[in-house]
């Protein structure tokens, strides 16, 4: 006999949130924070709470015990009241890096989606049109793979590179913390950004993803006089250095099928190929920009775009932008894995391990019937694959399932 999935979850929220509340931190300044909360019952979104006290706050999420937590980024005078009420005086800076963001090939094999209006089902990203009866709303089932949540974590690291060198945060105003899913957030405390508007945020969010880089402006040029072709070196800072290794890291491995791919000339192709060593060696001295004849400025301009894309950081743009976002409340339970989102200094990125050290419930066992599951792995142990069978799961791998609809509770 199988128990009611959503009832069942709810009950291990509820023991997590009377056992670990006093782990619940403040946001700084929380009687000017806006709090939401996404409840257990129809979805239910509530909005527009705050509270004056930590305390308040823990014993809120104790009695509703809600299925995701949420705080403003943004400072109000009244966070109670409707948005245009509300007095907005500041937000923090905030980054989404998540791996729906990132075009990874394995989602091709573990995410899946179905149609609303007719239920057809595929493998992947959901397209924009259903190829059965033309419907646009679909129903995604996304998985938080270690190759996913791997690709995460390095552009991550890029973008605190460009936060901590190119902006000059410190470790101290920068957050990193992994979301509890399928990505990262990384939150800027200072009061050098409190007070940017959405068009500030927006440059700053050009700035990290390369948008509209002009490599003419970072140091490619040709030289007046000789007609040499100069450009930026590995070591400068910025975003000239960024394209310089950008360069070398997509000639190492281009073939002739990747170069014309940008639309470069044969001749440049060849030329790029034939002289590959060449072009690498003169790295350590004034670059490959005019080291091989035949590959003119025009076509060093495809191949800087081309590594730009290596360089910049996949963030979902619109949340920087968004001065009034919600974002989720650390030491909290992430309603689609029943994992927490873990906050951790930006030093110890490398070493974080989500799978090990985002985990809740360890200890007990639960019995499931699976409906189908891909092979996974919670802290040391991998599970799966599953298909159509029951299972007796320490309680996070089989919560992991439960909360992503693949999976029943048997009794």
């Amino acid at each position: 006999m199988s128990v009611n999935r959503d009832t069942f979850i709810k009950g291990l929220f509820r023991e997590f949130y009377d056992r670990e509340s006093s782990r619940i931190e403040a946001p700084p300044s929380i009687e000017m924070r806006e709090f939401g909360f996404l409840l257990f019952e129809e979805n239910i979104m509530v909005r527009h709470k705050s509270f004056r006290e930590l305390s308040e706050l823990q014993e809120f999420l104790r009695r509703t015990v809600p299925l995701h937590a949420y705080y403003s980024a943004a400072y109000y005078t009244s966070p109670e009241e409707p948005m245009e009420m509300k007095g907005w005086v500041g937000a923090d800076l905030y980054f989404d890096i998540d791996a729906d963001h990132i075009p990874t090939p394995c989602r091709k094999i573990h995410d899946s989606w179905r149609c609303r209006n007719c239920g057809f089902r595929g493998r992947g990203v959901p397209p924009d049109t259903c190829p059965a009866c033309g419907g646009q709303s679909f129903e995604a089932r996304t998985w938080p793979c270690e190759v996913c949540l791997e690709a995460a974590k390095r552009e991550t690291i890029k973008l605190l590179d460009f936060l901590l060198s190119d902006f000059g945060f410190s470790d101290d105003e920068v957050k990193v913390s992994f979301s509890g899913h399928r990505g990262y957030h990384v939150h800027v405390e200072s009061e050098d950004v409190k007070e940017l508007d959405s068009s500030a945020r927006k440059e700053i969010v050009d700035y990290v993803t390369g948008t509209g880089l002009d490599a003419e402006f970072h140091g490619l040029r040709s030289a007046y006089k000789s007609g040499l072709i100069e450009g930026p070196h590995l070591a400068d800072l910025g975003w000239r250095g960024r394209i310089a290794r950008g360069v070398y890291d997509f000639l190492l491995k281009a073939d002739r099928d990747d170069l014309s791919r940008l639309g470069l000339k044969r001749s440049a192709v060849e030329a790029l190929m034939r002289n590959r060593d060449v072009i690498l060696k003169s790295w350590s001295v004034d670059g490959p920009w005019s080291a091989v004849r035949g590959v003119g400025i025009e076509s060093w301009k495809a191949i800087i775009k081309e590594g730009v894309k290596t360089q910049a950081a996949l963030i979902d743009t619109v949340v920087t932008t968004d001065i009034h976002r919600l974002i989720r409340l650390k030491n909290t339970l992430h309603g689609k894995t029943g994992l927490l989102k873990v906050e951790f200094p930006t030093q110890k990125i490398d070493s974080f391990d989500p799978l090990r050290d985002a985990v809740a419930f360890k200890e007990g066992e639960i019995t499931i019937f699976i409906e189908e599951a891909p092979e996974f792995r919670i802290g040391d142990e991998n599970y799966g694959p599953f298909k159509s069978e029951k299972a007796e799961l320490p309680t996070a791998a089989a919560l992991l399932l439960l909360c992503k609809g693949l999976a029943e509770v048997v009794k």
